[in-house]
């Protein structure tokens, strides 16, 4: 491989980087944009749940047990009324969760024989509702507990005792766990997108031909034409990862140069199929479809960004595999929650940069194939 002819290639995509401003500064832009815009729209905390209250039995216990609910933040009263009411709203969505006191409420608390309450829930979204109703216990429980003492009656001790401490994010903000995936996934559908495009464009205008017969080698070409966009690509990572850390505020305990290192590989992967993918397209569009179906799809479903991959089917699992995006949501996590090192994180690592070589391998030589016919 020549150096010389590697940097002219490398020069003259830079140059037509350079020359094509707006996509330039929109490709700068775009982690920040994509990152603010997914970073406050997905979110798996579950607060301010709507809630309607039917009092049946309207004493002082009864109203003690509401003022629970509108005392925690995770609930929010949005009226009273009868059951009637209670499943017009849940019909129209305005409320998740309806709370029925039944009469002889105080009594039965009183008496220490123990009282029920009925929550009818909406269970649409069947993992939000889960959750609705575990928080619902919680401030029943805890109502209870209060009740019991106040009235001088020993609480209720538990056959077991389980106090749980929770590492890495102890706030259990949701925002913690999904900014580090998304930086991931949105490198991987930035990075393969941005080359994609580039030697499909080539085809189009006519100059692709006028390359092949050039003694330029199709490695030469390749590395050539990934590092002008890897460039990009850092750019775009620090971008992302600043905006991760100082807009969303996600603690980083991690090693500065193992993170890097990590971002590297990554990028050279991905970029090096989007090459792959470009050098089988004869068109732009039919390289951007493919390049968006190979790496956003892939990327977003089988990374572990939002979807846990242990409980997806065995099929769906093996494929994710071979998902780079995988590897390094896997290596953004524990480095910006855990803190953990290179003893831990080697074999992401070492997938990773055997998956840039072997993309590379295959970029090469269908380019080489191209040249040949």
């Amino acid at each position: 491989m020549s150096y010389r002819r590697t940097r002219a290639i490398l020069i003259k995509e830079l140059r037509h980087i350079l020359r094509d401003s707006r996509s330039l500064a929109l490709a700068l832009a775009m982690p920040a944009m994509m990152l603010l815009l997914y970073g406050y729209a997905l979110s798996l905390d579950v607060d301010h749940i709507p809630v309607m209250v039917y009092d049946q039995d309207g004493t002082d216990a009864s109203r003690n047990l509401v003022r629970q609910f509108q005392g925690s933040r995770f609930f929010e009263i949005r009226g009273f009324g009868g059951y009637g009411e209670i499943r017009r709203a849940i019909d129209r969505s305005k409320i998740l969760i309806g709370i029925v006191i039944p009469r002889g409420f105080s009594g039965e608390v009183a008496s220490g024989r123990g009282a029920a309450v009925q929550l009818l829930v909406d269970g649409t979204d069947s993992n939000t509702s889960a959750i609705a109703v575990g928080y619902a216990e919680g401030v029943v429980q805890a109502y209870s507990a209060e009740w019991r003492a106040r009235g001088g009656m020993p609480p209720a001790a538990p056959a077991i005792d389980a106090r749980a401490r929770v590492w890495y994010n102890s706030s259990l903000q949701s925002r913690n766990y999904i900014v580090p995936g998304l930086i991931a996934v949105i490198l991987m559908i930035l990075a393969g997108q941005l080359t994609s495009l580039t030697i499909a464009r080539e085809w189009e205008m006519g100059t692709m031909e006028q390359v092949l017969s050039t003694p330029l080698r199709p490695t030469e070409m390749v590395f050539g034409k990934m590092l002008a966009y890897f460039l990009v690509g850092l750019a775009d990572s620090a971008v992302a990862l600043v905006v991760g850390v100082s807009v969303f505020s996600v603690p980083f305990r991690g090693n500065v140069l193992l993170l890097a290192l990590t971002t590297c590989l990554f990028l050279f992967g991905v970029m090096f199929w989007g090459i792959f993918v470009s050098a089988g397209a004869k068109t732009q569009a039919e390289a951007f479809q493919l390049g968006i179906l190979t790496t956003f799809l892939p990327g977003f479903l089988m990374s572990g960004f939002v979807f846990a991959i242990d409980t997806m089917p065995k099929v769906i699992q093996v494929i994710s595999l071979a998902v780079p995006a995988r590897y390094f949501v896997t290596t953004l996590k524990a480095l910006f929650l855990k803190g953990v090192g290179l003893h831990v994180l080697w074999p992401q690592l070492v997938f990773l940069a055997v998956f840039a070589g072997l993309v590379f391998l295959r970029a090469v030589s269908k380019l080489k194939r191209q040249k040949v016919a």
